[in-house]
């Protein structure tokens, strides 16, 4: 198995929009916003942040984005990884998770965040795994009003 990820490119988000229902298609909450996911909306999180595509075998299986705070130019949100139901169970989604992380690092980020659902929490231990802490005083600021508020996990980059 040959795993590739590289950074996202506008081109990309017609692919990482189809990637991100796909992958949370019988996962995921069906209020769940990413079920209605768009070009458009990718395009916009690419320009505004930025985003890897996860590669098996040159074939596209998975994506993240990240998006800067508003009020925080120097604290990321980790959004949308996902990988493809087929694929899932190999461990392959932490290379999305380490790559963004890297990049943060490589761009002198201060902060990463991310939200785990009410419904997903075993996924706790994965980005704990990663050094990512609960923070329960934040909230997620792309938080689907349609659904219970996710848990927030963050991970310093920087010392604050």
């Amino acid at each position: 198995m040959n795993i590739v990820v590289r950074e996202a490119t506008l081109d990309d988000a017609p692919l990482i929009a189809e990637l991100t229902r796909a992958a949370w298609a019988g996962k995921v909450s069906v209020t769940s916003s990413g079920h209605r996911e768009t070009a458009v909306l990718v395009a916009e999180h690419l320009r505004t942040g930025g985003g890897f595509v996860l590669l098996v075998d040159e074939v596209a299986v998975g994506s993240v984005r990240w998006l800067p705070l508003d009020d925080a130019a120097d604290v990321w949100e980790i959004c949308r990884m996902g990988v493809l139901p087929a694929l899932r169970g190999q461990n392959i989604s932490q290379h999305l998770l380490e790559a963004v992380i890297h990049h943060g690092l490589a761009s002198g980020i201060e902060e990463m965040r991310l939200a785990v659902r009410s419904d997903q929490p075993q996924l706790i231990d994965f980005y704990s795994a990663y050094a990512f802490e609960l923070a329960e005083e934040l909230e997620y600021s792309h938080a689907n009003p349609l659904e219970a508020p996710p848990l927030v996990m963050r991970r310093w980059l920087r010392s604050n």
